[in-house]
């Protein structure tokens, strides 16, 4: 075989399909709403982070069309040279007002943000103590900093107390990073424990709201303000991309700390800028969050009603304080099994396998949006009895 051929990947590939657990990204033939065509077919959709239905909103889209119009296609540059226009210093007010934050600096997604924030703010002679269950982009971005690191059980206040009577004089900065919700069982941090522990060691916090912004809070203002922690967590990680319906990442923190990220986050000197069509649109969610909390409060309202649905059948639903609503199955081959009678069946789940999750975890996780009918529920959920019983899961 020629070296150019990749055995090596070959075999891996193979092995995945001998597992059971290998997969074909599925290809959606229209925009992300409660219904998607997929192979021709209309499916119900309930694996989008598309929680509010701001991903296809008619305002959103004539806000994108707007922007286009005005500035281009493309901001042409990165931000610290001749890409950021005024449209962004717009958002990263807006932004800031919304989060009652001092500051806030656009990225071009959250996975850039933690790659580009945790690198910047820590060094040689900090401390990093992160959750163990935090998101990939937080553990990756951890790596890029040259900074010791620690981990503590997930939101276990006991653990992360010994961590820090252990290793908090042997440090300059300590940083406790978690994810405000966490994104595969969807329990939320316990961050005002995590912040009473941080001030009482004088430690720095970092909140990866991904999940919680758009969700929690007063009109989807997030985790920070559920628990009214406001100027006590000095970074807060935002996505764009999710309850916002667009693209792009943001953090919000004190004007010093914006400045700073301006000279050394990374993303930022050597990655192009957030287009102005996404600006737009974005623009336009965060007044439409402004105006009123219908979004979020239909998105609640379905997700307890699904919940309920899919306790009351039997199924193993974990301990989510959020819409993400995982249902275990435990098995990698099984859950994949699943996934795929689930589609047979008219509703596209996505399979969650390790390594997403640790093995023997398998799960699939329902997104239940703002805009998903209470019918499109109950087909769903006769549907996963159906698959249930049929595959000894209930």
């Amino acid at each position: 075989m020629d070296v150019h051929d990749l055995e090596f990947l070959q075999k891996q590939v193979q092995q995945l399909k001998d597992d059971g657990v290998y997969r074909k990204i599925p290809i959606i033939e229209s925009a992300n709403e409660a219904e998607v065509l997929i192979d021709g077919r209309k499916v119900i959709n309930l694996c989008s982070n598309n929680y509010l239905g701001f991903a296809n909103h008619p305002r959103l889209k004539k806000a994108a069309i707007e922007a286009i119009e005005k500035y281009g296609v493309g901001a042409g540059a990165v931000k610290t040279i001749v890409g950021n226009m005024d449209i962004h210093e717009q958002l990263e007010a807006e932004l800031a007002k919304f989060k009652k934050e001092e500051a806030v600096m656009l990225f071009q997604s959250g996975f850039s943000c933690n790659a580009g924030v945790i690198q910047a703010i820590t060094q040689a002679g900090d401390l990093i103590v992160s959750d163990e269950l935090n998101h990939a982009s937080i553990i990756d971005g951890t790596r890029l900093s040259r900074a010791d690191r620690a981990v503590y059980k997930h939101s276990d206040m006991a653990d992360l107390r010994r961590v820090l009577e252990e290793k908090r004089e042997h440090y300059q900065q300590v940083l406790i990073i978690t994810d405000g919700v966490f994104s595969m069982d969807g329990d939320i941090a316990h961050l005002p424990a995590i912040v009473d522990l941080a001030e009482e060691f004088k430690c720095l916090t970092y909140v990866d709201d991904a999940h919680g912004s758009g969700v929690l809070g007063e009109s989807g203002r997030g985790t920070v303000d559920h628990f009214h922690l406001h100027g006590r967590i000095d970074f807060t990680i935002g996505t764009l991309s999710k309850a916002f319906g667009v693209i792009g990442g943001y953090v919000a923190c004190r004007q010093v700390a914006k400045e700073w990220l301006a000279h050394r986050a990374r993303p930022l000197l050597f990655s192009t800028y957030l287009p102005p069509a996404v600006v737009g649109a974005l623009l336009e969610a965060v007044k439409m969050l402004n105006e009123s909390e219908e979004y979020t409060k239909a998105c609640w309202d379905n997700a307890r009603y699904f919940k309920t649905k899919m306790s009351d059948a039997g199924f193993d639903i974990g301990h989510s304080q959020t819409p993400i609503t995982p249902v275990f199955i435990f098995d990698e081959a099984k859950t994949m099994a699943f996934s795929k009678a689930l589609l047979q069946e008219g509703v596209f789940v996505s399979p969650i396998i390790f390594p997403t999750v640790a093995k023997g975890k398998g799960r699939v996780r329902v997104m239940v949006t703002a805009i998903h009918t209470k019918e499109q529920l109950d087909k769903s959920v006769d549907a996963f009895v159906k698959i249930g019983k049929e595959m000894q899961i209930i």
